[in-house]
């Protein structure tokens, strides 16, 4: 079991634990961090690692697990691109969030949310299990074209509200209540998680890793796969349907309030809450679930129970 995984275990036990831990892992200074001095940090990880049973002590050790977390895939033991790091998801995603939730016009919706999906799914294929084995076809290709199929689906999704006002020429204020403040929120929602199910999809059509308490490789489930590409559409739902919906009614108590006096301030301020909820959010839907997931063994397949007394099992659920 890789390093960044027993340090999962042993310090995300509870939402609490992970969401802390997040908070730090996503400060986007790791991303200044160069590849040598990450090397350097995961190699002295290893040479110093022990049995990660205990919470950790040292502070020094805590800082070069973060950076652990924040940089190198789990499952292959290699650096991330910094593009695809998780620190570099809310300065990436931020300004298509904003852009997106303020288009009027159904084409330039498309564009901006064809661009945002096409950043999400690269860094859920980037940051995905890395286990999935594939034989008489490339894995990659096939996950290219359904990210590249879902990315367009979920674009063409977004902007089709647009498309049905401006058409019809629905200019009255229900219609405009509906399609500008309350469709945007489940669209985004279902959409992104729409995006995860299909680009992790081998890793339920072919199975993932589990391992037992020890780290050793105990087979290939399906259905561990299955929990782990669920769990994390549904982390990412939550994550973007919240950042679209809790910004609109905010912004609605600011203008029934008159907290803002001056209409030109309404955009700034807009923007401002759209980035508290993202930055409060992220590290909320990172912690809905364990890092390192688990699965009991009454949900496991039979081939795999054969070889083993183990009760449960674990895996890298991915982000």
């Amino acid at each position: 079991m890789d390093a960044n995984l027993r340090f999962w275990r042993a310090e995300g036990q509870s939402f609490f634990q992970r969401f802390l831990l997040w908070a730090d892992a996503l400060d986007p200074l790791l991303l200044l961090k160069s590849s040598n001095e990450i090397q350097r940090t995961r190699l002295s990880i290893l040479i110093n690692e022990k049995t990660l049973s205990e919470p950790i002590q040292n502070n020094q050790t805590k800082k070069d697990f973060l950076l652990s977390l924040s940089s190198v895939h789990p499952d292959t033991d290699k650096i991330i691109p910094v593009l695809f790091r998780p620190p570099a998801f809310m300065p990436i995603t931020l300004p298509l969030v904003i852009i997106s939730s303020v288009q009027r016009h159904a084409r330039h919706s498309f564009f901006w949310q064809f661009v945002f999906h096409t950043y999400t799914t690269a860094f859920t294929l980037v940051n995905g299990n890395g286990t999935p084995k594939a034989q008489g076809y490339s894995l990659q290709q096939k996950q290219l074209l359904l990210g590249l199929g879902a990315i367009s689906y979920s674009a063409c999704v977004g902007a089709l509200p647009l498309v049905f006002m401006n058409r019809y020429m629905l200019k009255n204020s229900l219609m405009h209540l509906v399609v500008r403040k309350l469709l945007p929120a489940p669209l985004l929602g279902l959409t992104s998680a729409f995006t995860v199910a299909m680009v992790r999809s081998p890793e339920f059509d072919n199975g993932i890793e589990v391992m037992d308490k020890n780290g050793k490789v105990i087979g290939v489930s399906k259905k561990a796969g299955e929990k782990a590409v669920m769990e994390t559409a549904l982390s990412r739902a939550v994550l973007f349907g919240t950042t679209f919906f809790l910004p609109e009614v905010l912004m609605h108590c600011v203008q029934r309030a008159r907290i803002v006096k001056n209409p030109r301030a309404l955009g700034p301020v807009r923007m401002f809450v759209i980035m508290s909820v993202l930055a409060g959010m992220l590290p909320v839907s990172f912690s809905m679930f364990p890092q390192c997931g688990e699965i009991k063994r009454a949900d496991l397949e039979p081939e795999i129970l054969s070889s083993t007394e183990e009760t449960v099992f674990f895996y890298n659920r991915g982000i």
